[in-house]
């Protein structure tokens, strides 16, 4: 089959490697039919090469329809249309059951010190082939895939896979009173689907973005925009709200800020050394560029909430702790448990009306055997690129 694979350093190429095949009786093979990429295959692609092996399949947002299944699934059927989650989670165990996901018991990297596996995404999570290829094994087939319903385009429910919960949670992590003003930073495709949740939810909307078209979008859908750009945006956010900040903010953005060029050249140091001394480094003295996380906390008003969606994944980052206790901050983050949130977020689907917009969601469709020029275009965030669905 065809697949996305990881060469190198920004050397990302398309080839044949061998079809999946199932391995444990709950496993099911999912003819791929849509899969995105996301901002977090983007770490992947420069930031954190020292957990990559050449040929790896890279990608975590796929949906498609069941090919084949073991013996022992009983909840799906060849044929039925399905999304995966981008964590691979049992259902079963404790943490699971507590509807934390992403911390899975059964899937953890404990050799890695790191929460559940995760399709397409390194050997810090697993080194699971991942799902920008024709075909993918899924495990756990009985708890882990979303059945969907037929007829909608895919792009009604692939965003289940990874942005509809990241950005679900994201708002809830958050946890903004009625009418209350959300600040989102960043407005790619995560914080652009948070801020579409907390406007359907009623909130004042505040989104910040250096990228044109990305503030358009946002904009079109009724949130007020600053460019970053612009000048001191904790300053402009206080200025819109009466001198006193915003009372939640979102941290869509992570370690792609821009800003900071010196830990930047260090990041950029980092993923080109050989991949043992790659990983040393990472885990023991990595840092962030974290001008997104800093304008969090300076414009969050006091008492508020920051939620921290974008990935973060340096050892040594520095914590400004005066300012968080000196004004009462509370700070909630995590990967996106997305099996927890499947129940709440079908019913913006299902209906025939689009209240999310996810029907117009991508900004772009491809074949599968773009995704080098892609991935580079995304990166650059060029050709008004906000979010890609590759169609093998």
């Amino acid at each position: 089959m065809k697949a996305v694979t990881w060469q190198g350093r920004r050397d990302i190429r398309v080839e044949e490697v061998p079809d999946p095949h199932i391995v444990d009786d709950d496993d099911i093979i999912v003819e791929v039919t849509s899969t995105g990429l996301c901002g977090s295959d983007l770490h992947l692609y420069e930031v954190l090469t020292g957990f990559m092996t050449p040929g790896d399949v890279v990608g975590h947002e796929p949906m498609g329809i069941v090919a084949e299944t073991g013996p022992a699934v009983r909840e799906l059927s060849v044929g039925d249309r399905v999304v995966v989650p981008f964590n691979i989670s049992c259902g079963t165990c404790w943490m699971c059951q507590h509807r934390l996901h992403s911390q899975c018991e059964t899937t953890q990297n404990r050799d890695q010190g790191t929460g559940a596996s995760l399709f397409g995404y390194s050997s810090l999570y697993g080194q699971v082939p991942g799902g920008q290829a024709e075909y993918l094994r899924v495990p756990f087939g009985n708890q882990l895939p979303i059945k969907v319903p037929e007829g909608p385009p895919d792009d009604r429910f692939l965003f289940l896979s990874d942005v509809l919960p990241t950005a679900w949670q994201a708002l809830q992590y958050a946890d903004p009173d009625p009418k209350s003003n959300v600040l989102v930073l960043g407005a790619g495709p995560i914080g652009d689907m948070a801020a579409r949740f907390a406007l359907a939810a009623g909130h004042r909307v505040i989104s910040v973005d250096r990228v044109p078209e990305r503030l358009a979008r946002v904009r079109q859908r009724g949130a007020e925009t600053i460019a970053l750009e612009s000048g001191d945006i904790a300053e402009q956010v206080r200025d819109l709200t009466g001198g006193r900040g915003a009372d939640a903010v979102i941290d869509a953005v992570g370690m792609e800020a821009h800003g900071s060029p010196i830990v930047e050249g260090m990041t950029k140091l980092v993923s080109m050394m050989p991949g043992a001394a790659g990983r040393a480094v990472m885990q023991s003295a990595g840092v962030d560029r974290m001008a997104a996380l800093t304008t969090a906390f300076d414009a969050v008003r006091r008492g508020g909430t920051v939620s921290i969606a974008g990935v973060y994944g340096g050892a040594l980052d520095p914590f400004p702790m005066m300012q968080l206790f000196d004004k009462q901050v509370t700070i909630r983050m995590g990967q996106a448990n997305v099996r927890a949130w499947t129940e709440d977020l079908l019913p913006f689907l299902v209906g025939e009306d689009d209240p999310l917009g996810v029907d117009s969601f991508a900004s772009h469709h491809l074949p599968l055997i773009e995704a080098p020029d892609a991935y580079k275009s995304f990166q650059e965030k060029s050709d008004g690129m906000v979010k890609v669905v590759f169609n093998p």
